[in-house]
């Protein structure tokens, strides 16, 4: 099966608190949830109808036994998602205090499972054929996981892609992970010339390709050979640019809950809407509506929405609903969960 939606990387088990506005250590119970930004991303796709599939390791236990169940309940294929003996699953926990304060702490040290993916192991037919390829900043910050990137991508060259395929880049910078932001930079760098999409919010953008203006650090990964552009502006919405267009979506407002699964319902969507070949215009607005609908629930993988959720609230806040879900037909929609 060809994948529409294929990443690599990051899983885990989020250990999200029940209390809403309190610290950590105040916190008397949790709930356990699919977390790890690209396998959220898989997720959040797979909602919209997508094939997808997401290449990581779990440890060899419960908590990977669970995550395994997550992903097939989500209908995200788990066939490259494999155990490793010597490390448990990680784990993710934050506290939760709206509306933009989401601490998180991260249980996967000296290294995760998911940072053992080795080159060898890969499936680079399943690489080279997927729609869209999609990686993190976080999957470059150990090795072997490092080489196996590097591999995954110098197997799907950006000059040999077929028309409709995209490589993404996810500039997810973590400092926890990483000695220095130089040395982040140097091994962004690495992957850049085969990336045809990078999306980061300020900070990771900087860390990328420098401080500046969002349309300074947007031409600066244009010239690294990105063919589209997207720097998050926060309040002010998102914008993408190529060599012949600059496009602003501005923020679709909610009430926020909780702020961590945006970026990866964002991601997803912007998937979905890269692969339907829509105007670079409208995929913004869908992603940024569907993004704007997880920052008002309290999980992530499991507050990904359908396309009816989000042209709905496209709908609501006087935003261009896609011409294909006008007349209210979602039959490429995910399930309902």
């Amino acid at each position: 099966m060809t994948h529409e939606l294929l990443t690599i990387g990051r899983i885990s088990v989020d250990i999200y608190p029940n209390d809403i506005g309190v610290d950590l250590e105040d916190v008397t119970s949790f709930g356990k949830y699919l977390g790890g930004s690209p396998s959220n991303v898989a997720v959040a796709a797979a909602r919209h109808g997508r094939r997808t599939a997401v290449i990581t390791r779990t440890g060899n236990d419960a908590f990977g036994n669970y995550l395994h169940r997550e992903l097939r309940k989500f209908n995200v294929d788990d066939s490259f998602v494999l155990p490793v003996k010597e490390w448990p699953t990680p784990v993710t926990f934050c506290a939760i205090k709206p509306p933009d304060d989401f601490p998180l702490y991260f249980y996967r040290f000296p290294t995760a499972p998911d940072l053992q993916i080795k080159g060898d192991e890969l499936d680079f037919t399943a690489i080279k054929e997927a729609g869209i390829f999609w990686s993190t900043v976080t999957g470059l910050c150990q090795e072997p996981s490092r080489e196996a990137h590097l591999r995954a991508h110098g197997a799907r060259p950006r000059a040999g892609l077929k028309p409709g395929q995209h490589t993404i880049l996810d500039l997810d910078y973590r400092p926890m992970f990483w000695p220095d932001e130089a040395t982040a930079r140097a091994e962004i760098a690495k992957v850049l010339p085969h990336v045809t999409v990078a999306i980061g919010n300020d900070k990771e953008c900087a860390v990328a390709v420098g401080e500046g203006t969002p349309d300074e650090q947007a031409d600066r990964l244009l010239a690294a050979g990105v063919e589209i552009a997207v720097v998050k502006l926060g309040a002010a919405g998102v914008m993408a640019k190529t060599r012949t267009e600059r496009v602003v979506s501005a923020p679709v407002p909610v009430v926020t809950v909780n702020g961590l699964g945006a970026g990866d319902s964002f991601g997803g969507a912007f998937c979905h809407g890269l692969l339907a070949g829509w105007p670079l215009s409208q995929v913004l607005d869908y992603a940024n509506a569907a993004g704007a609908i997880v920052a008002s629930r309290l999980s992530c993988a499991d507050a990904m929405p359908t396309p009816a959720e989000v042209t709905s609230l496209l709908s609501e806040r006087g935003r261009l609903v896609p011409a294909e879900y006008a007349a209210g037909d979602y039959a490429s929609e995910g399930a309902s969960l």
